[in-house]
């Protein structure tokens, strides 16, 4: 192994409210006193993008309200499977893991026993799914929610058929990565609606005190109305890991699934889409097309990119410039940058500045480390998960999660091809990322091809 290294432009509301750039701001059942370094507006009066209590905000307590007993199956069994089955674990009281599963026998009994070492829950060996096909045995296993963290490509169906088995999920992020899985997560949304089931996605941000703290700031008009913004993820490559003697065609990509396109979506889907999602999510907007380009010149394994620059123009013709990189020696910048017309917020800095440059209100992460004892937003987003399925009130992140993740592969096909991607065309586009001959033994190795945009020169 190698390193493991509706939605439509917002006016100003009538009615204006007065917004002190400091003061006691309660988040999630404790006030945290968050810092100010000077006034709001001069003259005093920010205009509300919009009115409070019309945009959800998430109840952040240290753990989830106390309730009927949740039992869990866990899909996808790796680092962040495993991760979310302990975020699970550590959020509430009365839950429990009853069963796993993965696509690999190693995976799933290296989380049974770690369940067992740290947490004393013991998953029998009937309780143990191994295969394509062990999220349904998880999901029919007589769980109550499921946790799903398998390579990106796998949710969309895994969610189609919880949904119809009639159980919550937690999904991780991303949830779709071509338009097939993007309308298959739409019309299980509705379903799950209409069931009254609670969804929630792995957009941890959503659940992030100092996130969530920002955004009520932008709602309540500190900078103004919306007028464009920059969100990055530029890091070291991640991990890859080489083929090992015995593996088969299909087991290496699953195990080295970062790298190729159809498990993860190509970084820009798998990683990036935080970013993407956050600008979404401030600006209650959807894109109209995007034009972007990128290249390989780090990746050692796969057939995907390692970087992506796209312009994305949103419905009200404001711009987002999208740039995300994996390679390794290059400056780093994880964050999100929105301008406004009296000011800007960083997420850098948990930040907003007027116009001038002066900064006007800031997030206090000390007075969140006094006031709450759960500070992890991945755990977090567990807690409001299990608060919403106890107290019978559905909440479905799919939704929103899965309009970030299609803005995000609208820039992938952009700097695959070449050409503008547009919002109409990719949402209706029959692409499917599914290979031909899915197995876990050979595949035709020769689809898994390394993209080239535009038209190739004419040979004289």
């Amino acid at each position: 192994m190698k390193k493991e290294n509706s939605i439509s432009r917002r006016s100003f509301l009538k009615n204006s409210a007065l917004v002190g750039a400091a003061g006691m701001i309660g988040t999630g059942g404790a006030a945290s006193v968050l810092t100010s370094c000077g006034g709001g507006e001069k003259g005093g009066a920010n205009k509300p993008l919009k009115e409070p209590g019309s945009y959800y905000v998430p109840e952040l307590t240290d753990v989830a309200i106390d309730g009927q007993e949740l039992k869990a199956g866990v899909i996808g069994c790796g680092g962040r499977g495993s991760g979310a089955a302990f975020n699970f674990l550590n959020a509430a009281k009365g839950v429990t893991i009853v069963a796993l599963g993965d696509t690999f026998q190693d995976k799933v009994d290296g989380l049974a026993k770690k369940l067992k070492d740290e947490k004393n829950i013991d998953i029998p060996e009937d309780k143990r799914f191994v295969g394509l096909d062990a999220y349904k045995q998880v999901i029919d296993s007589g769980v109550d929610v499921i946790i799903d963290a398998t390579p990106p490509f796998f949710r969309s169906s895994h969610f189609q058929y919880a949904v119809e088995k009639g159980k919550h999920a937690f999904l991780e992020k991303p949830i779709c990565v071509d338009p097939a899985g993007y309308r298959t997560i739409m019309a299980a949304s509705k379903q799950a609606a209409a069931k009254g089931l609670c969804v929630v996605t792995g957009t941890q941000r959503h659940h992030q005190r100092s996130y969530v703290e920002s955004y009520k700031k932008v709602m309540e008009g500190l900078i103004g109305e919306i007028t464009g913004g920059i969100v990055y993820w530029n890091q070291n490559m991640l991990w890859y890991r080489e083929r090992q003697a015995g593996w088969s065609d299909c087991e290496w990509m699953i195990r080295d699934w970062v790298n190729w396109k159809w498990l993860s979506g190509d970084h820009i889907v798998e990683q990036h889409v935080h970013n993407i999602d956050v600008f979404t999510w401030f600006s209650g907007l959807k894109p109209v097309k995007a034009v972007g380009f990128g290249s390989r010149q780090r990746r050692l394994t796969g057939d995907q990119y390692d970087n992506f620059s796209v312009d994305i123009t949103m419905e009200n013709g404001i711009h987002v410039q999208s740039m995300c990189r994996q390679i390794d020696g290059c400056t780093n910048n994880v964050s999100e940058f929105i301008q406004g017309t009296k000011g800007s917020w960083n997420s850098a800095t948990m930040e907003i500045k007027d116009l001038a440059g002066n900064v006007i209100w800031k997030y206090d992460g000390e007075a969140e480390k006094a006031n709450f004892k759960q500070t992890d937003p991945y755990t977090l987003e567990h807690v409001n998960w299990i608060t919403h399925i106890r107290s019978k009130k559905p909440i479905m992140q799919s939704e929103e999660t899965a309009v970030s993740n299609m803005i995000a592969i609208m820039g992938r096909e952009s700097a695959y091809t070449g050409t503008e991607s547009t919002w109409e065309a990719m949402t209706a586009s029959p692409l499917d990322y599914t290979p031909k001959d899915l197995n876990l033994g050979k595949m035709d190795m020769s689809s898994f091809v390394v993209p080239v945009p535009g038209k190739p020169i004419d040979k004289k």
